[in-house]
């Protein structure tokens, strides 16, 4: 399972987006997130697309790897296309069987939409794929430093943010190993009715909570032992500065969305 899924890992590299500031590529991939749904038209979707499968190719981390990492994201994708399909009643029909038909709508709405979610999540597991949890541990404190002047704990939000990310590969890996122990067992995770599946889930959801839950108090304790007490008193190894690969990929990015909002009109 943990091989199926790219999301809170990291994979060293030597690219111009590890080189990159993990502010700048904090603030790059959010507003993407936001300027996805701007898209109105087949030239702005395409020049979305072309972007992602540039910042892919930049990042020198295989295509494979990448698609086969978003597996259980594409069930999702395909779900929300089929959704649309029933949903949507708009323009005229292009299928009609027995009492279903399908319009031109549902088709359209249904790839806009399932494009949107497969950009996001290209884009957005770029940011892990290319920045240890370290540095965006640091890029989040830096981004939100301004709410440190209203008592906002920055630094224990952006650690605790960081150490999620982090765990989520563990846990994948913690859940295919009891997952493998139970069905040695004689457990059966995938036939039987609905009822009988969930049953069979019990078995698997204890031992990982109760693993989680073991991981998080040996973090802690190993965090008091080496004199953790927050952001107090907390000096740094290594300052986050911008430099000239930042700036001309500040400069491409507002090109690009020049570009973008022109060809969506």
């Amino acid at each position: 399972m943990k091989s199926f899924m790219i999301i809170g890992q990291f994979v060293p590299g030597t690219s111009s987006l590890h080189k990159l500031d993990p502010r700048t590529k904090m603030v790059t991939i959010f507003s993407f997130v936001i300027i996805v749904f701007f898209a109105n038209n087949v030239l702005s979707y395409g020049w979305l697309a072309l972007f992602s499968l540039a910042l892919i190719l930049l990042s020198k981390i295989r295509i494979p790897y990448i698609l086969k990492g978003i597996t259980p994201v594409w069930f999702l994708i395909i779900f929300t296309f089929i959704l649309h399909l029933f949903i949507t009643r708009e323009g005229p029909v292009l299928l009609e069987i027995s009492t279903f038909k399908i319009y031109e709508g549902g088709v359209i709405r249904g790839l806009t939409i399932s494009l949107r979610f497969l950009l996001l999540v290209l884009v957005t597991s770029l940011l892990t794929l290319t920045t240890s949890p370290m540095e965006i541990t640091d890029a989040i404190e830096e981004l939100f430093a301004p709410l440190k002047k209203i008592k906002v704990p920055v630094h224990e939000l952006a650690l605790m943010m960081s150490i999620s990310l982090r765990f989520i590969p563990t846990l994948l890996e913690e859940t295919e190993k009891i997952s493998k122990a139970q069905a040695s067992r004689g457990v059966d995770f995938r036939t039987g009715t609905l009822k009988d599946r969930m049953y069979a889930i019990v078995p698997l959801l204890v031992p990982l909570f109760i693993s989680a839950f073991k991981r998080a108090e040996e973090l802690a304790m190993a965090m008091e032992a080496r004199g953790y007490n927050g952001s107090e008193g907390r000096t740094k190894l290594r300052e986050l500065k911008l430099t000239n690969i930042d700036y001309i990929a500040i400069l491409l990015y507002v090109i690009i969305n020049i570009i973008f909002f022109t060809l969506r009109q």
